[in-house]
């Protein structure tokens, strides 16, 4: 089943040059955890000149991420939680380096069922990727330096991670809140939740800290916002009074301070950003739930 229900995206969802390419999962099962498989589409020797900046924003996701340095034959993993503010990335490559970038994108959701240990207190952070994901990383890394495009790889680790699910991790209650969370687009009360899960507004917390690394409160408020931000780019009649109302914002202030706060910087500018690197994607995904 497609999903027509929720489809984060970044600040610049229309890229797609030599270093940076979304592909999405072929597989109906791992679509259910991944948003899409990243990275550079072939090794590519890193210039001198510095490159952009990327703006990082809230994409309610956590990553799996390698770069892959040809010219010193290394591999590089690190783990990124899920992020409640935005920040810049830059490569700090040394150029003139035979480069390579892939990485695994997970809904906020899904990195659990793949990893070895809770994911509480990852919010914001970034770790070596073995902290939590040392098989995984085992089976993967070795062979990353073998594929050189971004397809390779992605078969490469679809057939990795199809044999690394691990279901006991899954709970029936997280499950069905978030469930509720993307259906509301995040506007519902986080004691009206826990009643529909049959479980108090404590123990609903202590399993998204256990599972995801993130209140429900904030997880409602950032899912909030990417619907915010999908509605943006693609409904060119949108009235920011109507998404007040629709969204669930107290005014039109309110809503403005929080993109803002999320984005950092103001809508229009937003979208003048995410239309600097044009591509023709498109933005379709298997059923996350």
């Amino acid at each position: 089943m497609k999903n027509t229900i929720y489809i984060p995206l970044t600040a610049a969802p229309f890229r797609q040059d030599e270093t940076y390419r979304e592909i999405l999962p072929q597989s109906p099962e791992l679509a259910r955890y991944i948003r899409c498989f990243w990275g550079s589409s072939h090794p590519y020797l890193k210039k001198e000149t510095p490159s952009d900046t990327t703006i990082v924003i809230p994409d309610t996701c956590a990553d799996i991420l390698y770069y892959i340095d040809y010219t010193d034959n290394t591999v590089t993993g690190s783990f990124c939680g899920i992020n409640d503010t935005s920040f810049t990335n830059c490569e700090n490559t040394p150029p003139g380096h035979l480069i390579s970038v892939f990485a695994i994108r997970f809904y906020a959701w899904g990195a659990y069922a793949f990893s070895e240990d809770s994911l509480k207190g990852t919010i914001n952070g970034y770790y070596d990727v073995q902290s939590r994901f040392l098989r995984l990383d085992r089976l993967l890394r070795q062979q990353l330096l073998e594929k050189h495009s971004l397809e390779e790889r992605r078969c490469l680790a679809e057939e990795i991670l199809l044999r690394r699910t691990f279901p006991e991790r899954q709970q029936n209650a997280v499950a069905h809140a978030i469930h509720q969370i993307l259906s509301q687009k995040g506007v519902l009360s986080i004691s009206g939740l826990a009643e529909e899960c049959f479980i108090s507004g404590r123990q609903l917390e202590r399993l998204f800290q256990e599972y995801i690394g993130i209140t429900p409160k904030k997880l409602c408020n950032l899912v909030r916002y990417q619907y915010l931000w999908n509605e943006i780019l693609n409904n060119p009649r949108l009235r920011i009074l109507d998404a007040v109302y629709k969204y669930g914002y107290t005014d039109q202030a309110h809503l403005m301070r929080e993109f803002k706060r999320y984005h950092t910087m103001d809508i229009q500018t937003a979208k003048a950003y995410a239309r600097h690197h044009v591509g023709n994607i498109q933005y379709t995904c298997e059923s996350p739930m």
